[in-house]
C-alpha cells in the first residue's frame, strides 16, 4: 500500500467535476446550530439522495455501455437507474438478501432489473460480476472503481472550494470510494480527513492497522449502506496514503446524530448520520466539514413515488 499502488490523482477528480457537470447537483453547507463549528455538506438533497450519483455518472458518461450491471445496498443502485433512465440504458441491481424493500421498490420504479443474492455484500458484488459476464452487461461497482472513485471526489472538491479554510473532513466510510475521492481531492492541501465507520465494519481501519487488507463479517449496523465486507483495491492504497485518522461509531451514536440532524430538519437515513457521528465522537476544534448523505429514507421515497 505504498503510493506506487495510486492509480488516480487530483487531476481525476477535476476531470470528473467537468464531466458530470449538468448531470449533478452542487450540494450546499449548512450550519449545524447545535454543533458550532459544523458545516454540513448536504448530500441528502443530492440527484438520487445522496452523493452515489456521482461516482455513477462519471462512470457512465465515461465509459458508455448498452447495459449496466451493478451491486448495491440500494443507494449506488438508485443512482445507476436514475442515470440509466435518463440515458436510455438499461440497468440491473443485484441486492443482498435483507436490503431495504422500499429502495428495492424505487429501483423497479425507476425502470431497473431487481436481483436478489443470498448472503452479504460479497456474494452480491460476486453475482453482479458473474451476471455482467453472461450478459456482456458493463459493470458499475459501487466504490471500488477507478471512476466512481473520482467522481465521489467532486463532494471533497467541492467543500473546499466553498470552504477554503476548513481544517477536518469527516467522511462516511463503506466501501470507501467516497473517503478515497475525498482523499485525491485534499492530496496536497493542509486539511484533515477522517473516514468514519460503523463499529462493527470497520474494514479500513483494520486493514490500515495490519499493512494488508482485511476482510470483516457481515455486519448487522443500523447504517446499512456501510456494510461491506471487505477494503477495496482501487480504494485502498488512496486511503492509505493521505487519510489522516479512521473512527469507529456504535449504533447508538448513529442514531444520536440522526436524531440531532432531524431536528435540524435535515433527514438523513443512518448512514447518512455517520460522519456527523464521528464529528460528535472525535471532539474536533475549529471549522469541520461534515458529508451528510442518504436522504432515501422510506419516507422520503415514499414522498416522491419512488416507493408506493
Amino acid at each position: 500500500m505504498t503510493r506506487l499502488d495510486i492509480r488516480l490523482g487530483t487531476a481525476d477528480v477535476l476531470a470528473a467535476a467537468r464531466r458530470i457537470e449538468g448531470h449533478v447537483l452542487r450540494t450546499p453547507l449548512l450550519a449545524l446550530d447545535a454543533v458550532p463549528g459544523v458545516l454540513l455538506k448536504a448530500e441528502h438533497v443530492q440527484r438520487g439522495g445522496s452523493f452515489k450519483i456521482r461516482g455513477a455518472a462519471n462512470a457512465l458518461l465515461a465509459e458508455p455501455c448498452g447495459e449496466v450491471v451493478t451491486g448495491s445496498s440500494g443507494n449506488h443502485g438508485i443512482a445507476v437507474a436514475t442515470l440509466g433512465r435518463a440515458l436510455g440504458v438499461p440497468v440491473t441491481v443485484v441486492v443482498a438478501e435483507g436490503a431495504s424493500r422500499a429502495k428495492a421498490a424505487a429501483l423497479r420504479r425507476l425502470g431497473a432489473t431487481v436481483l436478489e443474492a443470498p448472503g452479504g455484500v460479497d456474494e452480491r458484488d460476486r453475482r453482479a460480476r458473474e451476471h455482467a459476464a453472461l450478459t456482456g452487461a458493463g459493470l458499475v461497482p459501487s466504490s471500488d472503481h477507478e471512476l466512481v472513485v473520482a467522481g465521489q471526489g467532486t463532494v471533497g472538491l467541492e467543500i473546499l472550494e466553498d470552504v477554503p479554510g476548513v481544517d477536518v473532513v469527516f467522511v462516511p466510510t463503506g466501501g470507501g470510494g467516497l473517503l478515497a475521492g475525498v482523499c485525491l481531492a485534499a492530496r496536497d492541501l493542509p486539511v484533515r480527513v477522517v473516514g468514519v465507520e460503523p463499529a462493527d465494519a470497520r474494514r479500513y481501519a483494520l486493514s490500515l492497522d495490519r499493512g494488508t487488507p482485511v476482510v470483516v463479517p457481515p455486519s448487522r449496523t443500523i447504517a446499512d449502506g456501510l456494510r461491506g465486507q471487505r477494503p477495496g483495491a482501487v480504494t485502498l492504497p488512496v486511503i492509505a496514503d493521505r487519510v489522516d485518522d479512521l473512527v469507529g461509531v456504535t449504533d447508538d451514536a448513529i442514531a444520536h446524530a440522526a436524531a440531532l440532524l432531524r431536528r435540524a430538519g435535515v433527514h438523513a437515513e443512518p448512514s447518512g448520520a455517520v460522519a456527523l457521528a464521528g464529528a460528535l465522537q472525535s471532539g474536533f476544534t475549529g471549522t469541520a466539514a461534515v458529508v451528510v448523505s442518504g436522504g432515501n429514507t422510506a419516507e422520503a421515497l415514499t414522498s416522491t413515488g419512488l416507493a408506493a
